[in-house]
């Protein structure tokens, strides 16, 4: 990749590789427009795990 860019959890907006640390913004991203919807991507990733069988199996009471 050329150029990446990150969401940064604590200014609220994408920044490029000398941005705040790694620890706290989402990415790397191949482009600022999906840096931006970093945090709709985790929203969706989270939906998709909170439904998924494998994640959600019926737990065996001890």
């Amino acid at each position: 990749m050329d150029e990446e860019f990150w969401y940064c959890l604590k200014h609220h907006e994408v920044e490029g590789r000398q941005g705040c640390r790694n620890a706290d913004r989402l990415g790397p991203y191949p482009t600022a427009d999906d840096a931006a919807r970093a945090l709709d991507k985790v929203a969706e990733r989270n939906e998709d795990w909170d439904n998924d069988p494998a994640w959600n199996e019926p737990q065996d009471p001890a």
